[in-house]
């Protein structure tokens, strides 16, 4: 999963990058709100973590803007705890909203529902067969057993579970699991996969040669 910090304190900036990173989501970064807004509306995130107080552009701004073309889930921060501002926020479009300073637990619990939520799915785990994923603590299990995956194998897997019975495109695939400062090879994600079935079993993954790979819809 893919994810855009738009923050303008320095140390937030890298204390979120690290804990989404240990995570295993990618991490983008825009320290202000114009930077902000051209990469929410140019790219493909699944989520947008959007201080409110920026140089250039505003939180509010910026909002308005993103929620002018797209519906990624966007989680507010801001130092200010007025009721008033909070209702302005969610009026305004945002999914979520968290007063500073705050918890990074907290934090990523929150990013964890949204997304969830923002996929059509009401609860935590996605059952394959014998396989089960649980998207609130990472975890995976086949057989009641649990199978130690990367955090680079957990996300590609999420992914093509979460879009079950659908074909996923490479390029999906790298705009959701690589940030923009990553250098990826054409075999990457190849690796991921063989990875995956020697670890959940071989017909997991299904491959669509030259288009891209889906997580068959039956049991």
């Amino acid at each position: 999963m893919r994810v855009l910090v738009v923050e303008d304190e320095a140390g937030l900036v890298e204390a979120l990058r690290k804990s989404l990173r240990e995570e295993g989501y990618a991490v983008d970064v825009a320290t202000d709100g114009e930077e902000g807004l051209y990469k929410a509306t140019v790219w493909e995130y699944d989520a947008v973590i959007l201080d409110v107080m920026l140089p250039g552009h505003d939180g509010w701004e910026v909002l308005r803007g993103i929620r002018g073309s797209k519906r990624i889930p966007v989680l507010m921060l801001t130092a200010r705890d007025a009721v008033e501002d909070r209702i302005r926020g969610l009026d305004a479009g945002a999914d979520d909203y968290l007063v500073k300073p705050f918890d990074l637990g907290e934090l990523l619990a929150r990013l964890r529902a949204l997304i969830r939520r923002s996929s059509g799915r009401a609860h935590a785990l996605i059952e394959i067969g014998e396989i089960v994923i649980d998207t609130s603590a990472r975890t995976v299990t086949k057989s009641g057993h649990e199978v130690a995956l990367t955090a680079r194998e957990y996300s590609l897997l999420e992914i093509l579970a979460t879009h079950r019975g659908e074909l996923v495109s490479r390029s999906v695939i790298y705009d959701h699991l690589f940030d923009e400062n990553e250098d990826t090879v054409s075999k990457v994600v190849e690796v991921h996969v063989s990875n995956i079935r020697k670890k959940l079993g071989k017909d997991l993954i299904s491959t669509r040669r030259g288009l891209g790979y889906l997580i068959d819809g039956d049991d």
